[in-house]
């Protein structure tokens, strides 16, 4: 299985399990994570979430393979029922506490998720990127907006305008991780403070993230919006094509042709 899913304590458990492909999310894993949540949304049983890679890496973010041959425009706008719009609504629109456990890279989607869980705790050999715009594209569900909000526009716009990787201790220091801690103890730790929350009043949990993320709902779902408007325009896009060709042809892209 691609997508791990296991419950046990209260905690559900989501681990990226595509190793030998970097933990790449397909379409189906999309599918298996959106189902997961939307199942916890009911389920008594579970009072937190626990989202987790490898030691070796979180997520190269989307298998590029499986989006290009899925992610095409259909009139003009992305379809907002596919799989990674699903895991994307059900993560933001939890009501259970989201933890986050990144070790290694987070790259991509892998990064923006982030934004959207409520605790995130990052291992020393975690580093996080968003190169959109090396791929002839722009941010994705809100992270214009909510990247913005964590680390001021000067920061944000270095991440998201120049797509370089940058380490945990950066994203400390953004407000983007709640704690770094060693690689051998992120697991145990992510793990034990996910169990805190189990064992705290679950309504009172609730009340609290929706009362701290409601106003900033409406901005982000507009944001999202924005952003899915010019993703698709630009996945369409002259920049985005030799973007993708280059990286299917193991060759640096060339932009300067384009104005």
């Amino acid at each position: 299985m691609d997508i791990l899913c296991s419950k046990s304590e209260g905690i559900l458990t989501l681990e990226f399990n595509r190793l030998e492909r970097k933990n790449a999310i397909t379409g189906a894993m999309y599918q298996t994570l959106a189902d997961a949540l939307v199942a916890a949304e009911t389920d008594d049983e579970v009072r937190a979430i626990l989202i987790c890679g490898k030691r070796e890496i979180f997520t190269a973010g989307n298998d590029l393979d499986d989006f290009m041959k899925t992610a095409r425009p259909k009139d003009g706008s992305l379809d907002h029922d596919r799989p990674v719009f699903q895991f994307m609504r059900a993560l933001y629109g939890s009501s259970k506490p989201v933890v986050a456990a990144v070790s290694g890279p987070a790259i991509g989607i892998g990064t923006t998720l982030l934004m959207h869980c409520d605790l995130v705790y990052a291992a020393d050999n975690a580093s996080f990127s968003m190169p959109f715009t090396q791929l002839g594209l722009c941010p994705e569900f809100g992270s214009s907006l909510l990247l913005t909000q964590l680390a001021g526009y000067p920061r944000a716009a270095e991440k998201l305008m120049l797509g370089e990787a940058f380490p945990a201790s950066e994203a400390l220091e953004m407000g983007l991780v709640s704690k770094v801690v060693p690689l051998y103890e992120l697991m145990t730790f992510a793990q034990g403070q996910a169990a805190k929350l189990v064992a705290l009043p679950a309504a009172s949990i609730r009340a609290t993230k929706r009362l701290m993320k409601q106003s900033r709902m409406e901005p982000m779902k507009a944001a999202i919006a924005d952003e899915n408007k010019l993703f698709s325009a630009m996945l369409g896009g002259a920049e985005a094509k030799e973007a993708f060709t280059a990286f299917f042809e193991k060759r640096k892209p060339d932009f300067k042709k384009f104005a």
